[in-house]
């Protein structure tokens, strides 16, 4: 069996070098001297070694005192650093968090979030994965991110959902584009116009082709792409009009596109935060979820075209 030896014997080592006399070392650690004598006999005894000898001014280490003290200090410092660690994860000002986002929403939503939490946690890791709707619940599902911001169409009922969002649809268009001398479009104004969608794979996807059949829109020739940076590129190139959400509209900036809002109807995602009720959260993680269910009363910037709820 090996040596039996806490962190209390660590400490009263320590602190009998450090103050050269049981005196000096009892009255740091608070303690009675007898009872520091007494500790350090003990890990001398459980050593089988003596660790100090009295001169006659100090009590000095050993020899065999010096390499346990090397041993002690490294310990103690190890210790200390993991339980200040933990002291902050307790706390939620250290530790780790993990958040699943739609490109869209972690380009956009999410960098002004985190801005705020970083600033007032910075010793916080924080990880970003952003995927299509299905990868970022997968994400909450397996346990690979805390949480989740997705539209809430999406979200099964194993998963819990609260609207934190909305989101607004506009047409972006070639800037020399018959559009660009109108304030709004409606939807119906859509008809027959080229058109660049979103691929069935996007969350994006569904609203649109939902609101174009509700109002019996018929298209003109239809080019499909799958990511945000392809549809505005094609957009921009004259290829078609389409319809997004408003906070993608950052993410098309380097594109040459104009945009207008949408109406009769106005057409809005909700977005929600989703976790799994089923797995326990981090006072860190837990931290996070409270911020982003409380934007809006932290005022946090949003794109145009979306709002906090």
């Amino acid at each position: 069996m090996g040596i039996d030896i806490g962190i209390r014997h660590l400490r009263a080592v320590v602190a009998v070098a450090d103050a050269g006399g049981y005196t000096g070392a009892a009255r740091e650690l608070h303690v009675a001297q007898s009872s520091m004598s007494r500790t350090v006999l003990e890990v001398e005894q459980r050593l089988g070694v003596s660790l100090f000898e009295r001169t006659t001014r100090r009590v000095v280490p050993t020899a065999d005192g010096e390499q346990f003290l090397t041993i002690a200090r490294r310990l103690l410092a190890e210790f200390d650093t993991a339980m200040n660690h933990f002291e902050g994860y307790l706390a939620g000002t250290r530790g780790s968090a993990s958040i699943a986002a739609l490109p869209s929403l972690a380009a956009t939503m999410v960098p002004h979030v985190l801005a705020v939490f970083r600033a007032a946690r910075p010793d916080v890791a924080v990880t970003v994965r952003d995927g299509l709707s299905q990868d970022v619940l997968d994400h909450v599902t397996r346990g690979s991110a805390d949480m989740a911001i997705t539209v809430a169409a999406t979200v099964p009922p194993t998963l819990h959902a609260r609207r934190i969002a909305v989101d607004r649809f506009v047409c972006v268009f070639p800037p020399v584009h018959r559009f660009a001398d109108r304030d709004e479009l409606t939807w119906t104004d859509l008809t027959g116009e080229d058109f660049v969608a979103f691929d069935p794979t996007s969350s994006i996807r569904a609203y649109v082709d939902r609101t174009l059949s509700r109002c019996g829109v018929r298209l003109g020739p239809v080019t499909q792409a799958r990511n945000v940076g392809a549809v505005a590129g094609l957009t921009a190139s004259g290829l078609g009009v389409s319809a997004v959400p408003g906070l993608v509209l950052p993410m098309m900036t380097f594109a040459d596109v104009d945009s207008r809002p949408l109406v009769e109807p106005v057409v809005e995602r909700d977005i929600c935060l989703v976790h799994d009720p089923a797995r326990p959260l981090s006072r860190t993680a837990l931290a996070l979820m409270e911020l982003l269910a409380n934007a809006r009363s932290q005022r946090l910037g949003l794109p145009a075209g979306a709002r906090w709820v």
